[in-house]
């Protein structure tokens, strides 16, 4: 099984790349076919429409995730939506190709806010892409994240999230 971990802030030193890089290197032990894709490295383009060339690494990235049979996506709440970085990263989809993956989710933000909401679009984006969500995101607030290490009860949570999410996947490879 592929399995691709996205953590969608374009920012630098983002609390959401702690998580999703904690999420990648649990995922990794579970499953050596895991990639990740940190969209603060900058290297993703503005999609600018299906017949414009792109670098290598906007290419490789909507590939990995065209090929995984995995999404495991992180999220900030930015003024109560997703961030635009990781919208714009689904811009490169087909979504005839992306039809029966399962995804998970983290969406992270500063206080207990907009959780649902934001849970609620990315799910209809997934379901653009015909993808089948874990209805169980993990919502958490930047309170869990101190000097860069997740507390406890955010990591059992991240790691219950990527248990169910594979497990999922596996029940509907069968």
């Amino acid at each position: 099984m592929k399995v691709i971990v996205i953590s969608g802030s374009p920012r630098k030193n983002a609390n959401t790349q702690i998580l999703m890089k904690y999420v990648y290197e649990y995922t990794k032990l579970k499953n050596q076919d895991t990639k990740f894709i940190n969209l603060s490295d900058g290297e993703i383009e503005c999609y600018r429409g299906p017949d414009e060339e792109y670098n290598q690494a906007t290419k490789n990235a909507a590939q990995d995730i065209i090929d995984s049979d995995v999404w495991l996506i992180g999220s900030p709440i930015y003024n109560s939506f997703f961030s635009s970085a990781l919208k714009n990263l689904f811009e490169y989809i087909n979504y005839k190709e992306t039809s029966g993956k399962v995804a998970g989710m983290v969406i992270l933000a500063a206080g207990n806010i907009g959780f649902v909401d934001v849970q609620t679009l990315i799910t209809q984006l997934l379901s653009y892409f015909r993808v089948i969500t874990n209805p169980k995101a993990v919502f958490l607030t930047t309170e869990s994240i101190t000097e860069n290490n997740i507390s406890e009860e955010g990591q059992a949570r991240l790691k219950e999230m990527v248990d169910e999410t594979l497990e999922l996947a596996k029940k509907l490879e069968k």
